[in-house]
């Protein structure tokens, strides 16, 4: 069960990936988490990607590609494993189809523009514990306020409205891509091509998460 999961920023890909996670006891591979990992414990990945962070520059596609090589090895991945924020482009994608890292389903949360835009700027946070609260989901109890200190609360810079924006443009110039390579490469008949499917990411949790689960079960 090696599952890549896309979808917009806001998506809720992560929510998702979790309960993949426990259903099917496999773990989920984040590229950023490998990214520090590799470079705290020095290892020669590590050290290569440092030399490129340290200028201010992004780690390459085949340094982000041999760590997932090597990760995909680890015992805990015997099973399959998640991935959550990679492959980000088409030459990523293409990069991974040549590492020969088979993907059995690519799953993407498809979720309109407008809906993320409500999703992300409408989050607010308490600094000092992190609680997090939505104006129209998950409302405070007084506006603007946390419920347990009394002390106002904070929309993230990454959650304004402009920054918002821009992410999904980001998203559809360089991720949506993704979704039409994988769809073809499915429908050609490749017997090492993943299985595609478009989940509705609309609603509640529950419901996305078995539309997920039903998706895999469909296509097992």
């Amino acid at each position: 069960m090696r599952i890549i999961l896309l979808g917009m920023p806001g998506a809720g890909k992560g929510t998702q990936a979790r309960f993949l996670m426990e259903k099917y006891g496999i773990p989920q591979i984040s590229t950023g988490d490998m990214l520090r990992a590799s470079i705290k414990n020095g290892t020669p990945l590590g050290v290569q990607a440092r030399s490129y962070m340290d200028h201010g520059a992004l780690v390459p596609d085949e340094i982000v590609i041999a760590l997932v090589q090597e990760r995909v090895t680890a015992m805990d991945c015997r099973q399959g494993f998640i991935v959550d924020g990679f492959p980000r482009t088409i030459p990523q994608g293409e990069a991974l189809r040549r590492a020969g890292i088979d993907i059995d389903f690519v799953l993407n949360i498809d979720v309109s523009d407008e809906e993320i835009l409500r999703r992300m700027s409408g989050r607010r946070v308490h600094p000092a514990s992190g609680r997090s609260y939505h104006v129209v989901f998950n409302p405070p109890r007084v506006a603007g306020t946390d419920d347990v200190s009394g002390e106002p609360l904070v929309q993230r810079d990454d959650d304004k409205e402009e920054t918002v924006r821009k992410r999904i443009a980001t998203y559809h110039a360089q991720t949506k891509p993704l979704v039409e390579y994988y769809s073809r490469w499915a429908r050609s008949g490749d017997a090492h091509a993943p299985r595609y499917a478009r989940i509705d990411g609309s609603g509640a949790v529950e419901q996305i998460r078995d539309r997920l689960l039903a998706a895999l079960a469909g296509k097992r």
